[in-house]
């Protein structure tokens, strides 16, 4: 079987989650070709893949940033088309028997290439207090539903009213590699693409005493996985997502200082698992961190192993995707 993997290239978390999913494919047996682009291309080149890079978007750059709506209408707008375009013709090239991917271009490149598509995102219209993120998550979640056979949700955090309808719930995805433990970690801070002010969080942890790796930092050196520094650690402070995720199957507690829309909608949900607590500015990470949460998350999806495991999430997504009854529309 062939299985085309994309990522959205908006945040390095896309590519790692994806990658994850196309590691347990190819365990299977899949034979895997991988698309995306973005920051997180340093992981897929880490681990030897090629990939295709269609034309990127910035959507939270364009709209969160300075320009607003008129930076969104002129640049990620037009470069959506150009995206769909791109990803269209990479699946006609490819010839996959199906799709899997978080990214809704590829979902919007799916049908037209004529590949069936499954859908793996935890975006929410539920997530968003503006009003025009709030109906661009709802009409993009509608559609993505429509057009997937199966549309997974992955969450560390119980049903909420938040979460969309017509969706299957799995266990939080990290991507779980090989890789060496960073330094001796006591507090892993995990900036992200779009949220990296965080020094003066790192300065006062620092100046409490806490030995603080800084991913990203000078003294960083690039892994193919965060999973086993994660592990090694005594607490994670990120703002994204993907470190969420990788923070609950690691089995250690989190900060999450949000700075984006989606990732202040994903602080609301998650604080509500054990194991999570959000904080809004360097003196209350440092107060939080003196006190962490509880050191093992709230799982809502069922494993194999009484702690989350990377490897029990993606295979079971692998293995539901596997096991549906695709055949290819010609």
């Amino acid at each position: 079987m062939h299985v085309a993997v994309a990522h959205y290239p908006e945040g390095a978390g896309h590519a790692t989650r994806m990658l994850a999913i196309a590691r347990e494919l190819e365990a299977r047996g899949a034979t895997v070709s991988l698309a995306g682009g973005g920051p997180g291309k340093r992981f897929v080149d880490l681990l030897g893949y090629d990939e295709y890079v269609p034309t990127p978007v910035d959507y939270v750059g364009d709209y969160q940033g300075s320009g607003g709506l008129v930076d969104t209408l002129t640049g990620s707008v037009p470069a959506s088309a150009r995206r769909v375009r791109d990803l269209y013709r990479w699946l006609r090239r490819e010839d996959p028997d199906r799709l899997v991917t978080d990214d809704m271009f590829a979902a919007m490149a799916a049908p037209l290439a004529r590949v069936p598509c499954f859908v793996t995102t935890h975006n929410a219209p539920g997530f968003y207090d503006d009003a025009v993120e709030r109906a661009g998550a709802a009409a993009l979640t509608a559609y993505q539903r429509g057009v997937a056979r199966d549309f997974y949700y992955p969450t560390v955090w119980p049903r909420a009213s938040a979460d969309p309808d017509g969706v299957t719930r799995v266990p939080p995805l990290a991507l779980d590699v090989d890789a060496p433990v960073v330094g001796d970690p006591d507090v892993v801070v995990v900036p992200s693409t779009y949220s990296t002010a965080l020094d003066e969080s790192v300065a006062r942890l620092r100046g409490a005493g806490r030995d603080v790796t800084l991913v990203g930092g000078p003294e960083w050196e690039p892994v193919a996985s965060m999973l086993p520094t994660l592990r090694a650690a005594d607490l994670v402070l990120c703002p994204g997502y993907s470190t969420v995720m990788e923070a609950a199957v690691a089995g250690t507690p989190c900060l999450i200082y949000p700075f984006t829309s989606e990732q202040r909608g994903v602080a609301r949900l998650a604080s509500r698992a054990t194991g999570f607590r959000t904080v809004t500015s360097p003196a209350e990470v440092e107060r939080a961190a003196r006190d962490p949460p509880a050191s093992r998350p709230t799982r809502t999806a069922p494993v194999a192993s009484p702690r989350p495991s990377s490897t029990d999430n993606a295979s079971a997504l692998s293995k539901h995707c596997d096991a549906s009854a695709v055949t290819r529309a010609r």
